[in-house]
């Protein structure tokens, strides 16, 4: 049996910048993935977006995670070399009846301290966006993309040089409270113990906190996936920003919105709907729903839209709920110290990678099980 000081479970974007972060500050750190390689699920399958934090109820996790994360992504991809355009977003409503909703957003944004947001009138979304069509619009010039495969390689490569080791197809078994610490063993028949156990295992994160002794039912930790489709365009437009519609009032999903990537293709989506099933296949069936949503802000024709990719999404919220926020704490009250749970780290996970990391840190420093204290 290996005896280590710090188990991480995952190596989505999660995971990589916690070890990235924890291994400047810990000896014996150890990455663990089922897969057999690094970020392949939810981290390699999104928009690649960097968010602003508008979104997001004020001082939730979220909000708090994403507003810190935006800007210490921005300045960790400028210093590693990591391709990345802050491209501002747009968000518009398209009829009169929306104008209420795209001003709470707005009065959301200022509340959680995004800076910069302008409210645009019909004209003024015209003159930077002019194939858009729309009534009003507010402005975020912090959101952006990033390349995620490279920012996931450059997070693996700082924790390898810190001595962290990461070990991939190790699939998790079975976890144990034994002295003081864990013991994990694989299906390889490989068994750990180590001091700290961090499950950042994405989709699977309820299953290893299960095999950990939490039940995940009766505290309300059960995930719920979503599924996402991506469509993209196939003829160029002149589009500089990303443009997104206002969000579901029941805050499953962003809306399908187009975005680009550092190539300047265009793509939209992704829609949501819930699913049982770990299946990334995809058809053409909600081509026309697509087709409406897209039209309402830009003139697409059905030719000119073709099957792009889908992702899943691990939501706390259910489909009658309503908005959950990140779940990251110490299991100290449960019976389970040295144990951190990061369960439902959907969007905006990728733009809170590096506060998170920071925030498990502090975490682990504190003893206090949970802070919001950033």
């Amino acid at each position: 049996m290996e005896e280590v000081e710090i188990l991480v479970i995952g190596t989505g974007v999660i995971g990589l910048a916690i070890a990235a972060e924890l291994s400047n500050h810990y000896s014996e750190v150890v990455v663990v993935e089922q897969e057999n390689s690094f970020g392949r699920h939810t981290s390699s399958r999104n928009s690649e977006v960097i968010h602003s934090g508008i979104y997001y109820p004020q001082n939730s996790l979220k909000a708090l995670l994403c507003k810190k994360g935006n800007e210490l992504l921005y300045r960790f991809a400028e210093t590693n070399a990591i391709s990345h355009r802050q491209t501002g977003k747009l968000v518009v409503a398209t009829h009169e009846d929306e104008l209420p909703a795209l001003y709470q957003l707005k009065k959301n944004g200022e509340l959680n301290s995004v800076a910069g947001i302008k409210l645009l009138s019909k004209e003024d979304c015209k003159a930077i966006e002019p194939e858009i069509k729309a009534v009003a619009g507010i402005f975020i010039p912090s959101t952006g993309i990033i390349d995620t495969h490279n920012l996931m390689k450059s997070l693996l490569t700082h924790a390898e040089r810190n001595d962290a080791i990461i070990l991939f197809k190790m699939k998790v078994t079975a976890i144990s409270l034994v002295g003081k610490g864990y013991k994990v063993e694989f299906a390889n028949g490989e068994i750990f113990h180590t001091r700290i156990l961090i499950n950042s295992a994405g989709l699977f994160s309820d299953k290893i906190a299960d095999l950990a002794g939490i039940n995940t039912e009766s505290h309300s930790l059960r995930l719920h996936w979503c599924k996402g489709e991506y469509f993209k365009a196939s003829s160029s437009h002149n589009i500089r920003h990303l443009v997104y519609p206002l969000p579901d009032p029941k805050g499953i999903f962003l809306g399908i919105h187009l975005t680009l990537n550092l190539n300047n293709e265009i793509r939209f989506g992704p829609n949501a709907y819930y699913t049982d099933k770990l299946d990334y296949s995809m058809d053409e069936h909600s081509k026309n729903d697509f087709l409406k949503a897209v039209n309402k802000y830009i003139d697409i024709d059905s030719e000119n839209l073709h099957p792009d990719d889908t992702g899943i999404r691990s939501k706390l919220q259910g489909p009658s709920d309503s908005f959950h926020d990140f779940y990251i704490r110490e299991e100290n009250d449960k019976g389970f110290p040295g144990l951190i749970n990061l369960i439902g780290i959907e969007s905006p996970g990728l733009t809170s990678a590096l506060s998170i990391a920071e925030l498990v840190r502090k975490i682990l420093k504190s003893g206090n099980g949970v802070l919001h204290e950033l």
